[in-house]
């Protein structure tokens, strides 16, 4: 059976957000079977974050010199490996350790597949990364669903993530074995690579796009079965129907949006999503009843659905310097507070009220919109 280039990149997004979202829907057993409040959850969750930024900043040289191909093997099989230990881990410090070195491999991860598919989509000529991220939150949407059932159903944690692992496993094998280097753009060939990603004064713009959007999703995904356990005293099975919402729409937008982002231009599609998350946000933030929390998650991840991927083709595009650079550089204050979002809303939650966390992300919100003019009005899709 032939598989495109692209589609391999996609089933690679799938499968770390399997993993990821697999580990993430049992946090509410992981936090009783740790006995830590949310706070402590948050805390032990960032090691994840340190990982990934120091990953962000130093492995770019790394994920060149390897190739595509065997960055994908050791970063895909290996991230899922690593989610599947945190439930037998027995004490917060060790859960932090196995996401501190879970983060290292995410942060390569997130470099090689995204300067990949910039360079895939070039080669076609048309679109494709918002469908390749599509896929990432497919993969969320999938385990969700699935993790809600399995949670109901009484399924131990540690069975739960060594199925999930056993499955990454035998399907990532299968399609990263034929996975090709796609050329560079011929306008980066020749840009000073370096070897320590940092984000320069003209990514910033985008730095703050990207945020807004990771802020967004990790309130979405870390959270909402937390909040709606808390504020509701939800089933397991309505608890994470948030979670689920969240990624459906999130997918179903990353994976229709590229023909619209064509059309109208990355920055009119930003700047419309944005505003739609940030009425997500309010309406979780002010819910009366668990229906209208559930719309709002919904709006959440259709929302904060395009903008990081579009923030992504930007910095990747820049012809300042290396491609994997500038990627690398966006994804350190981006990507990172995916991860930062766990402790950072947890002890806003913890404090303030788990409601008041999804509140503190309103102005970020606007600042991403402000910055949306560093988008471009048409997206450059050409190798010259």
């Amino acid at each position: 059976m032939h598989i495109g280039p692209q589609q391999r990149i996609y089933v690679c997004f799938f499968l770390f957000a399997v993993s990821m979202g697999a580990m993430l829907s049992r946090l509410p057993d992981i936090q009783d079977a740790l006995q830590i409040d949310k706070s402590e959850l948050g805390l032990t969750l960032i090691g994840a974050a340190i990982g990934a930024l120091i990953s962000l900043t130093f492995s770019s040289p790394i994920v060149a010199r390897l190739g595509a191909r065997t960055t994908a093997f050791l970063t895909v099989l290996g991230t899922s490996a690593c989610l599947a230990l945190v439930p037998w881990m027995s004490a917060a410090p060790l859960v932090f350790g196995i996401l501190l070195c879970e983060g290292l491999l995410a942060g390569a991860l997130e470099i090689n597949l995204n300067v990949e598919i910039d360079r895939i989509e070039a080669q076609l000529g048309r679109g494709v990364m918002n469908r390749a991220h599509g896929f990432w939150s497919l993969g969320f949407f999938v385990t969700a669903l699935i993790s809600a059932a399995v949670r109901q159903a009484g399924v131990s944690m540690q069975l739960h993530l060594a199925l999930t692992f056993g499955f990454v496993l035998v399907v990532g094998t299968l399609v990263i074995a034929g996975m090709r280097n796609a050329p560079a753009r011929s306008a980066q060939e020749h840009s000073d690579t370096g070897r320590i990603a940092l984000p320069t004064i003209a990514l910033l713009p985008l730095c703050v796009i990207g945020i807004a959007a990771f802020l967004v999703e990790g309130a979405g995904i870390d959270w909402s079965a937390i909040y709606m356990r808390d504020v509701f005293q939800s089933e397991p099975f309505v608890g994470g129907l948030g979670l689920t919402l969240f990624t459906f729409f999130m997918a179903m937008t990353r994976i229709f949006a590229d023909p619209f982002v064509d059309r109208f231009g990355s920055r009119a599609v930003a700047f419309t999503l944005l505003l739609v998350s940030a009425a997500g946000l309010s309406a979780v933030w002010l819910a009366p009843h668990q229906l209208i929390a559930l719309l709002g998650f919904a709006l959440m991840g259709g929302g904060c659905s395009v903008v990081y991927p579009l923030a992504v083709s930007a910095a990747a595009q820049r012809s300042d310097r290396a491609s994997h650079l500038n990627v690398a550089a966006l994804g350190q204050m981006s990507f990172v507070v995916f991860f930062l979002a766990p402790p950072l809303l947890g002890f806003v939650a913890e404090h303030f009220g788990i409601r008041t966390a999804y509140l503190v992300c309103l102005p970020v919100i606007l600042g991403a919109l402000i910055c949306v003019r560093a988008l471009s009005a048409r997206r450059r899709l050409a190798l010259a």
